[in-house]
């Protein structure tokens, strides 16, 4: 991927904001600063970065695709209320356990993404008033 202001513009501000944003939301950050940008330029560098394995693509909400800047091994807690998504670190044994057992069935690995869904602290919070 050859380097582009507007691609490195999109990475530092996913980077700036890990609160797993949409591109939309992307969008409204980075329109005031680079009026140039259009939402087809964002959408196409956001799953170009994702394909390179530059940035995580969150799939599979019932709302739309979310983004993540951080690579490394690790899970997502998303609430299925308020839609919020926050990382989660699994333990490094853990992490060996299931790749052992996947790779025991002749099956190679290109990518892993587990996601638990339920409901975060403070939409329990709000339920139990």
């Amino acid at each position: 991927m050859r380097y582009s202001k507007q691609r490195e513009l999109i990475y530092n501000t996913l980077k700036n904001n890990p609160c797993h944003p949409t591109a939309d939301y992307l969008y409204a950050l980075i329109k005031p600063v680079c009026p140039a940008l259009s939402l087809g330029t964002l959408y196409r560098n956001l799953n170009q970065m994702a394909a390179l394995g530059r940035i995580k693509k969150i799939s599979g909400l019932n709302q739309a695709d979310h983004f993540d800047h951080y690579t490394q091994d690790h899970a997502h807690l998303i609430c299925q209320d308020c839609g919020k998504i926050e990382d989660v670190f699994l333990d490094e044994a853990l992490s060996k356990q299931i790749n052992s057992r996947v790779q025991k069935n002749d099956f190679k690995i290109n990518r892993r993404e587990i996601i638990f869904n339920g409901v975060c602290k403070e939409c329990i919070n709000k339920q139990e008033k």
